[in-house]
C-alpha cells in the first residue's frame, strides 16, 4: 500500500494509518469553517459512533428501539453490543489498524448500521456505496481509496467480488445476509466475546468517505470527520426539523448518500429516535412503511413525493408529522399539492456531499413555497459574482456558502474549482431576495440531478461510445415532469450501422446499464448526424439545451 503507517500520541501511541490523511487538501486549499453556533462545540477526542448509540446506552435509554423494519426491532443496547461485536472482529481477526478504509455495499438496515457504527468505533474510515454500483465503479472507489476491507449484503457480492478481483487492494471480506442474521459474518459474530473499548479518535479525524461522481464521471471523493458526523444533526436537524425522542425516521435514499446518512441513521440515534428502513424504498414502498411503522419523520426526493400523492387514498398515514425534500427542486406545484392532501409544509433543503448535509432550508411559518429557505443556523451563504465577490440581494449568482462542515476532496486537483476565498462554491445558480430567501435557478454545470440522483453527462457518454454502433454522442438533462430531469442522449451512428430504431435504442440502453449503475442510463435517445460544436470543436451542450 503506497499509505504509511504512523504513530499517533494523541490516540495512546497506537499505529495508525495515514493514508487520508495525508491527502488531505492542504489547509490554504480548504474553505473556511465556523463553530460559532455553540451546538457545535465538541471535545478534542471525539468518536461519533460512540455519540451515536453508546451514550444513549450510558445515560439509561437502551431499550429504546433504534433499528426497525419488517424483520424485526433492534434496540440501543442490541446495536451498541452488534456494533461492539463487529469492531472487535475487525481489529482482533481481520487486522484493521485506525486509518483503514473500509467498503461498505447493500441496502439500509440494522446489519448495514451495525458495521458502520462498528468501522468508527475501530478506528476506521467509512466507504459507504451504493448497492447497484457495477464492477468497473467498483474497482475504480477500491483503487482510488486504497480499501483493505470490505463488509458485504451477500445479495449484492456478484458485482463487489468482479470489482474486488479487478482492484487488488481488498484483504478481508465480511458477508452478511441483509437482517435476516444467518450470514457469515452473524456466525462468527456469534462466538466474538461482547464488549468493545472504541478507539478514541480525535473530532478532526476522518471518518469517512463520500464518493460522489462529478460532471467528468472520475468519481470525487469527500472526507468528512468525526464531528462533521455530527454537525448535520446540531445545525439543520436541530434547529429547523426540531426532533423528539421517540420519532420514527424513513428515508428513500441509501447511506451512501450523504442525505440519507443524515436522515436515516445519524439524525434518529443522535435524537433517541428510530430509523425504520426498507430495502426497496420506492413510493408504494414508503406508503406501506409509513402506515405499517408509523413513521413520523418522511425524507425524499419531490418526485417521489409527487408520486405518493396518488397512492394516498384509504391509507392511515396519520403518524407523519415531518416531511423533508432534497436532491432537487422542490417545485411550488408539489408543495402545494401534499399540503393540499396531508395537511404537511414540506421542509425544503439544498445540500451535498461535499457539505456532508442541508445547509438552507426553512421549516414551520418561515417556509416560502417555492423558495430553498435561508441558511441553517451554523452556516453563511452568499451569491457570488463573475468577478467572485458577493452581491446584494436581490442578486442571482453563484451559491456560496460556509459552516461548520465544508469541501475537503481526496486527493484531488478540483478541490481549487469548488473551495474560492474560504466560500464553497456548489455548482448551483440561485437567486436572492431582499428577506434573505435563496431560490434556485438551474445547475451551475453539466450534472443532471434526475429523481434526487446527480448524474454526469460525460459519464454517460463515455458509457455510450464503448457500444460500436455510437461513433459520437452527448448527453444533457432534459425536463421530466416526473423526474424534474431526464437523461437524453443525442447519438451519431458508426459507420454501417444503423437504423437509428427502436431496437437500437433499447439495445443502446441495455449495454449503458450493464456497464454503470443503471440509474443513469438515457431514457430519452435521439439520432443525429452531427452534433454542435465550436470552430475548435469544443462540444455545444447549450444548443442541444436549446433546442
Amino acid at each position: 500500500m503506497a499509505s504509511r503507517s504512523e504513530i499517533d500520541p494523541a490516540a495512546g501511541g497506537m499505529s495508525y494509518d495515514s493514508f487520508v490523511r495525508d491527502r488531505l487538501p492542504p489547509p490554504e486549499s480548504q474553505p473556511e469553517f465556523l463553530f460559532d453556533l455553540p451546538d457545535l462545540s465538541y471535545p478534542e477526542r471525539l468518536n461519533a459512533a460512540v455519540e451515536l448509540v453508546d451514550r444513549t446506552v450510558m445515560e439509561g435509554d437502551g431499550d429504546r428501539p433504534a433499528v426497525a423494519n419488517d424483520h424485526g426491532v433492534w434496540t440501543y443496547k442490541a446495536l451498541k453490543d452488534l456494533s461492539d461485536r463487529i469492531a472487535r472482529l475487525l481489529v482482533e481477526e481481520e487486522g484493521l489498524v485506525p486509518g483503514n478504509r473500509v467498503f461498505l455495499r447493500g441496502p439500509n438496515g440494522a446489519m448495514l448500521f451495525a458495521a458502520w457504527l462498528g468501522i468508527l468505533k475501530a478506528g476506521g474510515i467509512v466507504v459507504a456505496t451504493m448497492p447497484i454500483l457495477r464492477p468497473g465503479e467498483i474497482a475504480t472507489i477500491l483503487k482510488r481509496a486504497e480499501i483493505s476491507h470490505a463488509i458485504v449484503d451477500s445479495r449484492y457480492i456478484g458485482d463487489f467480488r468482479q470489482g474486488a478481483e479487478e482492484a487488488g487492494t481488498v484483504r478481508s471480506l465480511l458477508r452478511y445476509d441483509g437482517d435476516y442474521g444467518k450470514g457469515e459474518l452473524e456466525t462468527r459474530l456469534a462466538s466474538i466475546a461482547p464488549g468493545f473499548t472504541p478507539v478514541e479518535t480525535g473530532r478532526d479525524d476522518p471518518a469517512i468517505i463520500a464518493f460522489t461522481s462529478g460532471t467528468t464521471g472520475v468519481p470525487k471523493g469527500c472526507i468528512h470527520f468525526h464531528r462533521d458526523i455530527l454537525a448535520p444533526a446540531d445545525s439543520f436537524a436541530r434547529h429547523i426539523l426540531k426532533p423528539a425522542p421517540g420519532d420514527r425516521w424513513a428515508c428513500s435514499a441509501p447511506i451512501a448518500f450523504t442525505f440519507g446518512l443524515g436522515m436515516q441513521l445519524i439524525f434518529p440515534l443522535r435524537f433517541r429516535g428510530c430509523a425504520v428502513t426498507v430495502d426497496q424504498p420506492g413510493p408504494a414502498a414508503l406508503v406501506d412503511t409509513i402506515e405499517r411503522h408509523g413513521v413520523t419523520t418522511l425524507a425524499t426526493a419531490p418526485t417521489a413525493y409527487k408520486a405518493m400523492l396518488g397512492m394516498l387514498s384509504g391509507r392511515d398515514i396519520t403518524s407523519l408529522r415531518t416531511c423533508v425534500s432534497a436532491g432537487e427542486h422542490l417545485p411550488a406545484a408539489t408543495w402545494h399539492a401534499w399540503k393540499d392532501a396531508t395537511g404537511i409544509a414540506i421542509v425544503d433543503g439544498i445540500g451535498s456531499t461535499e457539505m456532508m448535509h442541508i445547509f438552507i432550508s426553512a421549516s414551520g411559518g418561515d417556509i416560502r413555497p417555492g423558495a430553498t429557505g435561508r441558511p441553517v443556523p451554523g452556516y453563511r451563504a452568499c451569491l457570488l459574482g463573475e468577478d467572485g465577490r458577493p452581491l446584494a440581494p436581490p442578486a442571482t449568482g453563484r451559491l456560496a456558502v460556509k459552516g461548520p462542515t465544508g469541501c475537503r476532496y481526496f486527493d484531488d486537483p478540483r478541490q481549487a474549482a469548488y473551495v474560492e476565498n474560504g466560500w464553497n462554491v456548489t455548482g448551483d445558480t440561485y437567486s436572492e431576495d431582499e428577506e434573505g430567501y435563496f431560490h434556485y435557478v438551474a445547475r451551475s454545470d453539466d450534472m443532471i440531478v434526475s429523481s434526487g440522483y446527480n448524474i454526469g453527462a460525460p459519464e454517460v457518454e463515455n458509457a455510450l461510445l464503448g457500444h460500436p454502433a455510437v461513433q459520437e454522442c452527448a448527453v444533457i438533462g432534459a425536463p421530466c415532469p416526473e423526474r424534474g430531469q431526464k437523461v437524453k442522449a443525442f447519438v451519431v451512428l458508426a459507420p454501417g450501422h444503423g437504423p437509428g430504431d427502436a431496437a437500437l435504442v433499447k439495445a443502446l440502453q441495455q449495454h449503458v446499464k450493464a456497464v454503470i449503475a443503471p440509474y443513469k442510463y438515457p431514457r430519452e435517445i435521439a439520432f443525429v448526424d452531427a452534433l454542435p460544436k465550436t470552430a475548435t470543436g469544443k462540444l455545444q451542450r447549450h444548443a442541444l439545451r436549446e433546442a
